[in-house]
């Protein structure tokens, strides 16, 4: 459910109180009405609260260190490069 489940609800709940004037037996229409218009308030307010919920949660950057199988210290350093020749004259 959400915000349109909650707004028709509501819509259905006042057309039962305020629009229909029928007189039925069994039901009481008004109470009815009453009834889904406080339930499509209740999905309302439950929407925004997940939406706001959602939105406040901090949110965990987790980083993956991937590190060598051996360590460094164990290579032996690269050779130095050669002397520079003289140029010849």
């Amino acid at each position: 459910m959400g915000i349109g489940s909650g707004i028709f609800l509501i819509t259905v709940g006042a057309i039962l109180t305020f629009a229909i004037r029928a007189n039925v037996w069994w039901i009481d229409l008004r109470a009815v009405g009453w009834v889904f218009i406080l339930a499509g308030l209740a999905v309302l307010l439950t929407t925004f609260w997940f939406w706001h919920d959602r939105r406040r949660r901090a949110r965990t950057l987790i980083v993956e260190e991937n590190r060598l199988s051996h360590p460094t210290a164990v290579m032996p350093p690269p050779p130095d490069p050669p002397p520079p020749s003289a140029p010849p004259s």
